[in-house]
């Protein structure tokens, strides 16, 4: 006996028609109801959704998309390599609050890398096909072309951390979050001077990326007359800590403590420190940034650090998105967010 076409298959999945049945209610309600519009009461939505869970309807995308002019996608790109994306537990944490907070909104995650000047032409192409609603961008340099290319396509945009130096048309453009990087980085120096350490060092971020060279200016805030020579530029990664280390180590062998603009090069401080025999907090005491628990907590001695709430930033960025994709919060006049830090002490300072 021949099995059923694919025509009979595709009519007897549930329609519009028949959730409206089985709610008691109308097809325009149904329709309002699935593809997340507003104004219809909460308890007709509660029959809706009971009716859809019951029948098994899944809506069709494509009509969906002409109704609702969205494709319910997020383009997240990060101007990265790939190796730092999948080794900072900085990138995977930010992209967990987008992606849980993207749930919320029945919305996906599209993930795009940047390694090379190639690839921004094929963000551009993508960009281009109008495939996301819009673009969650982080980790971006002073001379991104990013910025460019999503301006280009006009697709609505919210940045992880400041895009520029203050006062930059890039920055007065689109909103962004960002944590208070030069407040918390001041706390931390703070903290060192408090322990009575006279000469603190400072291993800093890439000079292209607006957190690291706030960071370097909380430290100078504290210490405005402190040696240039006492400043080492690292990469964000351990290796690069490590490479730092060792550069002040040569220069100033009598230093007494180090801030860290974040925890990956702390952590390869701290080996370096402890391959010259230097002993944290005894001789050197260290301070890292970010509080990246899984870091932090696994150094010998734990690592007292400034916390960020990473997780949370995506979360936000995505709520921000969300209100400029409904017109809400004044479109592309939308304020940016500048979110609170904290110093964790632990063990290494």
């Amino acid at each position: 006996m021949p099995g059923p076409s694919h025509d009979s298959v595709r009519d007897a999945r549930p329609t519009l028609e028949a959730v409206a049945a089985r709610a008691g209610v109308s097809r325009a309600t149904v329709s309002r109801v699935v593809n997340g519009g507003a104004g219809v009461r909460k308890p007709l939505v509660d029959q809706v959704r009971k009716a859809v869970e019951e029948l098994g309807y899944v809506p069709n995308h494509a009509a969906r998309t002409l109704v609702t002019r969205r494709n319910g996608a997020v383009a997240v790109i990060i101007d990265e390599p790939e190796f730092r994306i999948f080794s900072d537990p900085f990138f995977s944490q930010q992209i967990r609050g987008i992606s849980r907070e993207l749930t919320l909104h029945d919305s996906q995650l599209v993930l795009l890398l940047v390694e090379g000047s190639g690839d921004f032409d094929r963000v551009a192409r993508y960009l281009a096909g109008g495939h996301v609603d819009g673009v969650l961008a982080f980790s971006l340099h002073t001379d991104d072309e990013l910025p460019a290319i999503i301006r280009r396509f006009h697709v609505p945009t919210v940045y992880g951390g400041r895009p520029g130096r203050p006062g930059a048309a890039s920055e007065l453009a689109v909103p962004y979050v960002d944590c208070d990087n030069r407040g918390g980085a001041t706390e931390a120096v703070r903290h060192l001077v408090a322990l009575g350490r006279r000469r603190i060092a400072h291993i800093a971020g890439p000079r292209d990326q607006t957190s690291a060279l706030d960071r370097v200016d909380g430290y100078r805030d504290v210490l405005p007359d402190a040696d240039p020579t006492l400043l080492a530029e690292g990469d964000f990664t351990v290796e690069g800590g490590a490479r730092a280390m060792a550069e002040l180590l040569d220069r100033h062998p009598a230093l007494d403590a180090v801030f860290a603009a974040n925890d990956l090069m702390a952590s390869g401080a701290l080996r370096v420190l402890r391959e010259r025999g230097r002993g944290v907090p005894d001789e050197v005491a260290l301070v890292g940034f970010d509080d990246m628990v899984s870091i932090a907590e696994a150094t010998e001695p734990p690592l007292t650090t400034v916390r960020q709430d990473v997780e949370g930033m995506g979360r936000l960025m995505v709520r921000m998105l969300m209100n400029r994709l409904g017109g809400e919060a004044g479109g592309d006049e939308q304020a940016s967010v500048i979110t609170p830090t904290e110093l964790v002490r632990r063990a290494s300072a």
